[in-house]
């Protein structure tokens, strides 16, 4: 019986009143709750739509930090477990460094180095046309010493001579080979630059920074 009266008290009232505000003390009291039920549930969803939304966009924030977190985590610790080992290359890898470091010759050894080469030539059975140190050329971290050699021999002790200077205890390296036929005896001329390398000592380093 009162859901009946309910009803009928639905469908009796004009909801065009709505509009009229100043009449809701007049309203049934089932349309009443209606509206107070509405305004509720569109409460909720808006409270959903700005404010839990909100909070599910700062969870997956939340959850995205957490994992870069756990893999930086895990990569710390993977570090932590071999820090001996690395400690350990380090030692090795300075050790090698140093020894490459001693294959470099000093300015005052440059001279020495050219005599090693002309010997080198000598016992390959090549004839020396010219052999003579360019200027030097400054790089970022090393001095570079060309060396313009030209010999006189044959292709067997070409090879004899490149393989000799590339066994020298000192970082040698060859660059520009040519090589030309003489009309003497069908002798054979070659022109090659030798590379020698030295570090900077620290006035040259800190002339060298200072270059703008």
């Amino acid at each position: 019986m009162a859901l009946a009266n309910l009803t009928k008290e639905l469908q009796n009232f004009d909801w065009n009143n709505l509009s009229d505000i100043e009449s809701i003390g007049v309203w049934p009291g089932v349309v009443k709750f209606v509206i107070a039920m509405f305004i509720f549930v569109l409460c909720l969803g808006l409270g959903f739509w700005f404010d839990i939304r909100n909070l599910q966009g700062a969870l997956e924030r939340w959850t995205a930090e957490e994992s870069t977190l756990r893999n930086e985590f895990e990569l710390k610790a993977v570090m932590a477990a071999n820090l001996e080992e690395y400690k350990a290359q380090t030692v090795e890898m300075e050790e090698a460094f140093s020894e490459l470091l001693r294959q470099l010759p000093s300015q005052t050894e440059v001279p020495d180095l050219v005599d090693d080469i002309t010997e080198t030539g000598l016992g390959s059975n090549l004839a020396f046309s010219r052999i003579e140190l360019d200027a030097e050329l400054a790089q970022e971290f090393y001095i570079e010493q060309p060396i313009q050699v030209e010999v006189m021999g044959n292709y067997h002790d070409f090879g004899t001579f490149v393989s000799g200077v590339a066994s020298l205890p000192r970082i040698v390296t060859l660059h520009d080979f040519e090589i030309t036929a003489m009309n003497q005896r069908a002798a054979l001329s070659m022109t090659i630059t030798a590379k020698t390398y030295r570090y900077r000592t620290e006035d040259e380093q800190n002339a060298f920074a200072s270059t703008p």
